[in-house]
């Protein structure tokens, strides 16, 4: 998987959160490991580690033990949280990213 990134001349913001980076990163890549969800992101390995245990505690996501290593599952039946968004799933940010659930396990 290939993120380019953008030169200097944009400004600091982003549209989207770090929690939502994450999780269109893992919908991307469910075996994906959390050193490069830090390089794709732009965090470091302790943020992207406290963003999964949110996203889990929340129920965005769950874990399962692959050998050595996580596979993730993205719950994409679930409601964005902020109020204005909040009749959209997570699953319709997904579509609108162009990640859809190609990639993604199933629900059970």
């Amino acid at each position: 998987m290939t993120f380019r990134m953008e030169s200097d001349r944009r400004t600091s913001w982003t549209f989207l959160t770090n929690h939502s980076h994450v999780l269109i990163c893992i919908a991307r890549d469910p075996m994906v490991r959390t050193r490069e969800l830090a390089i794709w992101v732009g965090i470091t390995e302790r943020a992207v580690q406290r963003i999964l245990a949110d996203l889990a505690a929340a129920g965005y996501l769950s874990r399962q033990r692959v050998g050595r290593r996580n596979r993730y599952i993205v719950h994409k039946h679930l409601h964005l949280r902020h109020q204005i968004e909040a009749s959209r799933q997570i699953g319709d940010l997904l579509a609108l990213i162009g990640e859809g659930s190609t990639g993604m396990p199933e629900e059970k």
